[in-house]
């Protein structure tokens, strides 16, 4: 079965840059490494050094500004970039400038009504929504609450005050309200063998066809409603809830998951499918396979390979594709004794693992618009593969990587963490508050997929 497109709910569109601002951000970029400042730009403007590096070479092969490969561009002038600073705090200047230029006019406003209102007492009121106004005008001209509030005088308590709640009222009787004995004979007509088996609006129809009008029709439903005579009569088709999905895995081998993404092709509506499975566990890629198309046949593949390697694990969870449903993944499980598990219908917290995983991957700076390949598409994912397993210190796993916690090396590493950190607390007492580690260091616990609730009410207990 072929792929034509992406599934719905996909990725949102990854940040570009221009050729100008690539530009731009390299003459910064270098301006900032003269004051050795270079990584705290990068950190600063939400960069990564590997598209630093890659826009170098565009700009010295001449393809940012049009220019023919291999054609040396030379760097900012010491001049130029002077000017460009000068230009920079020259646009600071004039736009705190202005926003000080509101504010004082603001302000004398402000002072002259003051000066007025406080020789007449009999007027507070007046004066009190005056200062209110031009609070509210200096906020708007992003001048902070509390300047606005000391140039005016008013306390930022008495602003954001609420108003006082209003008073419950006797409800006003309408006058063309239907009295009880109406109201009953509407309930009677209903409810007669006549009429019993038909919706409110036929049995308008046929009284008016009778010459007879007790009410409208909403006036019916309303008299129905007040004696709970509104209910669904006919037989329409009931789906059972579905079941949620429960999984808890205490070490690696045990739970794996799941899921194929697209990857955009060389031409707009062609795409790659990759199949991914990981260990929720230790967070470690098991397998990794790139195909032209998305088939069943293809994940038991995968699946055989990953099980020759790793083992087999207790249970196997994805969503409900087709790939995933299909019977021969269904039938190699069975074989194998492996449970499966689905999740539930448009409920992406049910899949978490192999959701932040793709994220993972396609918000990563290397990763390309398009692969010009099926051959570049497996490169890049054995290349993050790769990466991701031996070099990526995963935040849930106490910053250790897949491999480590996988493998059983994570314990080792997290002891020495543990001996350097007691050296410094020996060594600088006075710069620690605690003899516990930090808690991001913890070594990863049992991994859930929607917490059993038997679990969590025995911890609750």
């Amino acid at each position: 079965m072929s792929s034509p497109g992406p599934r719905a709910g996909g990725p949102r569109p990854r940040r570009s840059f221009t050729p100008a601002q690539k530009l731009e951000y390299l003459a910064q970029y270098e301006e900032a490494c003269t004051r050795q400042e270079g990584s705290a730009f990068l950190r600063g403007q939400g960069l990564y050094s590997s598209q630093i590096t890659e826009w170098r070479k565009l700009r010295d092969a001449g393809v940012l500004e049009g220019k023919t490969a291999g054609q040396t561009i030379g760097k900012l002038s010491p001049e130029q970039a002077e000017i460009a600073r000068l230009r920079r705090q020259l646009g600071v200047s004039e736009s705190r400038l202005e926003q000080t230029e509101a504010a004082l006019e603001v302000n004398g406003k402000t002072l002259g009504v003051l000066r007025e209102r406080h020789r007449e007492l009999t007027s507070r009121a007046q004066a009190q929504e005056e200062m209110t106004s031009a609070y509210h005008q200096l906020v708007k001209l992003k001048v902070s609450t509390r300047q606005a509030a000391a140039l005016t005088g008013v306390s930022r308590t008495t602003i954001y005050r609420k108003p006082v709640a209003a008073r419950d009222h006797p409800p006003v009787v309408p006058p063309n309200k239907l009295s009880a004995a109406e109201r009953a004979e509407i309930l009677a007509v209903l409810n007669c063998p006549a009429f019993v088996d038909l919706a409110p609006l036929q049995v308008y129809t046929k009284l008016l066809d009778e010459g007879v009008y007790l009410g409208s029709v909403s006036t019916f439903y309303r008299v129905l409603q007040e004696n709970e005579q509104v209910a669904e009569r006919r037989r329409l088709a009931t789906h059972p809830p579905r079941t949620i999905p429960e999984l808890v895995a205490t070490a690696p081998g045990e739970v794996y998951t799941w899921d194929i993404t697209k990857l955009a092709g060389p031409v707009k509506g062609k795409y790659f499918d990759c199949y991914l499975m990981v260990d929720i566990h230790s967070r470690f890629i098991v397998g990794a396979h790139v195909h032209a198309s998305e088939s069943g046949a293809l994940a038991v593949e995968m699946m055989k390979e990953i099980f020759g390697i790793h083992g087999i694990p207790q249970v196997v969870h994805a969503d409900r594709g087709t790939s995933m449903t299909s019977k021969t993944v269904a039938a190699l499980l069975s074989d194998l004794e492996v449970t499966r598990s689905h999740s539930r219908p448009r409920v992406s917290n049910d899949n978490p693992y192999s959701e932040s995983l793709f994220k993972t991957m396609k918000y990563g700076p290397t990763f390309p618009e398009r692969f010009a390949s099926l051959g570049d598409a497996r490169a890049f994912i054995s290349e993050f593969v790769d990466w991701y397993n031996h070099h990526h210190q995963h935040s849930g796993l106490g910053f250790h990587t897949p491999a480590n916690v996988h493998y059983g090396f994570a314990h080792g590493l997290a002891q020495k963490r543990s001996q350097t950190l007691a050296a410094a607390r020996t060594k600088h007492p006075n710069r620690f508050s605690t003899t516990d580690d930090p808690k991001i260091l913890d070594l990863p616990g049992p991994a859930w997929i929607n917490q059993p609730q038997t679990t969590t009410e025995k911890a609750a207990a």
